[in-house]
C-alpha cells in the first residue's frame, strides 16, 4: 500500500507531466517578478526562538483543521505575536490549500512566506515565485539528488531560499551535498505521517555549523519549543496548535519567549514586491 508522501508526490508528478506551459517562459516570468524578501534572513534576526507559523486548514493526518479560515487575518494574527516568517499551504488536494492564501497572508502580515507545497520539478519553484512566494520546500525524500541540486539551484537563481527538509541522517548528506543552508528537520515521519518527538533532538548534531536549523511538526507548545531551542535549533514551524490556538498571536509569542534572546540584526523584509 502507498504511503501519504507516496500517494501525493505521486499526484504532483502526474501534474507535472500534464503541465505543458513552456520552462522558458515560466523563468522569464519568475526572474521579472520583483525581489523575495529575504526568509532566511528573517530566521537570523528574530530576538529569541524564531516562529515560521503555519497557515493551514486541514492535513492527511488530522482531517479538518479550520477549513473556513481567513489567510490574511490569521497571518496578521502570527505576525501581531512576533513570527519570524510564515509558512502557507498552496496544496489544494490534500490539505486545503491555495496560491490566494499565499498571496493574502504576505500582503497582510509583510512577513517573508514559504510556499509550503511538494515541488517536484522547476515549473513549481518559477510558481512559487510568480504567486509572491519568498521561499520554497524541497523535501529530500520525494526527490532524487539530481532533482534536489536543479531545483536548489533555480531557487537560488531566483532569489528564493530553500527550506531543505530531511527526516534522517542520509537524507541531512543529501541536503548538505545540494548546498543546502536551511535545513528542516520533520519530525513527522511522512509514510506514516506519526510524530517523533525525539527525531530533531537526534538530528541536530548531524547538521553542519552554518546552517539555519529549523524543527518542524510536533510542537505543541513552549515546552516543546523550549527543548528545541535548548538542542541548538534557530527555528521551529509550527502549523497545526496554532491554527487550532483560541488566541493565535498570544500562542506565537509563547513559541517565541521559549528560546533564548539573540542579538537582533537588520529587518529581514525587503520591498513588498509580489507577482501575484
Amino acid at each position: 500500500m502507498a504511503t501519504h508522501l507516496e500517494r501525493i508526490v505521486a499526484a504532483h508528478r502526474r501534474a507535472a507531466a500534464d503541465d505543458r506551459r513552456p520552462l522558458g517562459g515560466l523563468i522569464e516570468a519568475a526572474a521579472a517578478c520583483p525581489p523575495p524578501r529575504d526568509f532566511r534572513a528573517g530566521l537570523r534576526s528574530a530576538e529569541g526562538l524564531a516562529v515560521i507559523a503555519e497557515i493551514k486548514r486541514r492535513s492527511p493526518s488530522r482531517g479538518a483543521l479550520d477549513e473556513a479560515l481567513v489567510a490574511g487575518e490569521v497571518a496578521a494574527a502570527y505576525r501581531d505575536g512576533g513570527a519570524a516568517c510564515l509558512s502557507v499551504l498552496t496544496e489544494s488536494g490534500f490539505f486545503g490549500g491555495s496560491p490566494e492564501d499565499l498571496a493574502a497572508a504576505r500582503e497582510a502580515s509583510g512577513l517573508p512566506v514559504l510556499r509550503k507545497d511538494f515541488t517536484v520539478v522547476p515549473a513549481d519553484v518559477c510558481d512559487a515565485r510568480i504567486m509572491g512566494a519568498d521561499a520554497v520546500l524541497l523535501i529530500v525524500a520525494a526527490l532524487d539528488p539530481e532533482e534536489l541540486a536543479t531545483l536548489a539551484g533555480l531557487a537560488a537563481d531566483l532569489g528564493l531560499a530553500a527550506l531543505v527538509e530531511v527526516h534522517g541522517e542520509d537524507e541531512v548528506h543529501a541536503a548538505t551535498a545540494a548546498g543546502a543552508d536551511l535545513v528542516g528537520v520533520n519530525q513527522r515521519d511522512l509514510a506514516t505521517f506519526e510524530v517523533d518527538p525525539a527525531r530533531a533532538r537526534r538530528l541536530r548534531a548531524a547538521l553542519p555549523e552554518g546552517v539555519v536549523a529549523v524543527a518542524e511538526s510536533g510542537v505543541k507548545g513552549p515546552g516543546d519549543a523550549r527543548v528545541l531551542a535548548d538542542a541548538g535549533y534557530d527555528a521551529v514551524l509550527v502549523g497545526e496548535s496554532l491554527v487550532l490556538a483560541g488566541d493565535r498571536a498570544a500562542a506565537v509569542a509563547a513559541l517565541r519567549s521559549a528560546g533564548s534572546p539573540r542579538r537582533s540584526g537588520p529587518s529581514p523584509v525587503g520591498e513588498n514586491g509580489s507577482c501575484s
